[in-house]
């Protein structure tokens, strides 16, 4: 299948960057959002196109190709790329799932959280009996900053490599050399498993988030992360729930990157040689990332509930102990009352509940 035309689903960071890249380098794009969302469509539709910048300059991308109709969005499209949050899938399942065609590859280009899975799930339970063509990378495929009511992106990284992976594995063959030919930083995972448990997110943003919510009350949204919460203190905690992820990990037969590999790799540090905390204070890239601005943002709303709580239970499948895991999920359930633990993703909600690894990996 040749790739000339993409339709972009969410007009977010991800999905405004998609759309001026993708057209800057010569594809058809059309990028659709919800009609309650159309104030993130206003501000490219003001201007006529999106104002680009990057390490090698600014670019203005003509591109007016804005919709709230998602047939039209997505028709003639070859690839269908989500670019929406984790917490959304079912709803653009909701969405898409009635309208896309059986032909089109369904891209979830975002934080991995085994969101093929439950986009199938969310269409069976509507009672559509497609065979999707739908895959989804470990990350975004851009480090970037979007602003949509001045239509402006501020993209510092062209993402080096993501782990890429079909639902099921038996298509991330085919499924691949199509994406492939938009995004060139894609490699095979082993599958949906592998590809979810590369996912950085979770191990990054909610246990040194958490050691600083005092800071983060106190900012008043004047809080950076990766410069000034990552410290020789709160870093242990992400190293100690990276050795619970990578610990999970080898009960599923897979070798993961671990913290320093993974961004290295993807172009976010500089080195795999220097300590962690150092290199996120110093990353070019994470630097300029502001953020979180208060405790009910993305770092510990959907990196706990979509993303420690199903490692949490894909651990207790595989017997693997994640006191640390478990211990951010409870402190994080405790600072937004809210239990994690129940309303979070886990294997239970994904239909999957009582299987071993091995049958995990089956189902797959």
């Amino acid at each position: 299948m040749r790739v000339d035309k993409v339709a972009v689903l969410g007009a977010g960071n991800g999905g405004i960057t998609a759309a001026a890249d993708l057209t800057n380098r010569g594809f058809e794009v059309h990028l659709y959002d919800a009609a309650e969302f159309s104030d993130n469509l206003a501000g490219i539709r003001r201007n006529d196109g999106i104002k680009l910048k990057d390490a090698s300059g600014e670019i203005f991308v003509p591109f007016n190709k804005v919709t709230n109709n998602i047939e039209l969005a997505i028709k003639d499209a070859q690839i269908v790329m989500i670019t929406a949050p984790s917490f959304a899938i079912e709803s653009i399942a909701e969405q898409l799932a009635p309208a896309v065609s059986e032909s089109q590859v369904i891209f979830l280009n975002g934080a991995g959280s085994l969101s093929a899975i439950r986009f199938v799930n969310k269409a069976r339970a509507m009672g559509i009996d497609k065979t999707f063509r739908i895959c989804e990378s470990n990350s975004l495929t851009y480090g970037t900053r979007a602003f949509a009511e001045t239509a402006e992106v501020e993209l510092s990284l062209y993402v080096k490599k993501l782990f890429f992976a079909a639902y099921p594995s038996a298509q991330t063959k085919v499924l691949f050399e199509v994406c492939a030919q938009i995004y060139d930083c894609l490699v095979p995972a082993h599958n949906i498993w592998h590809s979810t448990l590369e996912n950085g997110n979770p191990e990054v943003h909610p246990g040194p988030s958490l050691l600083n919510v005092g800071r983060i009350d106190y900012s008043d949204g004047e809080f950076w992360l990766y410069k000034e919460g990552i410290t020789e203190h709160t870093v242990k905690v992400l190293e100690a729930v990276q050795n619970e992820r990578m610990a999970i990990g080898r009960a599923f037969g897979f070798d993961l990157e671990n913290a320093v590999e993974s961004r290295a790799r993807r172009g976010y540090f500089n080195s795999e040689t220097e300590n962690l905390q150092y290199l996120f204070n110093t990353s070019e890239v994470f630097t300029q990332i502001k953020g979180p601005a208060a405790v009910n943002s993305r770092y510990f709303t959907e990196d706990i509930s979509n993303g420690l709580v199903l490692w949490s239970d894909l651990g207790r499948a595989a017997g693997v102990r994640t006191p640390n895991i478990d211990s951010v999920i409870t402190l994080g359930s405790t600072i937004l009352e809210t239990d994690f633990f129940t309303t979070g993703l886990t294997l239970e909600s994904l239909g999957l509940a009582g299987l071993d690894p091995g049958q995990l990996i089956e189902n797959v």
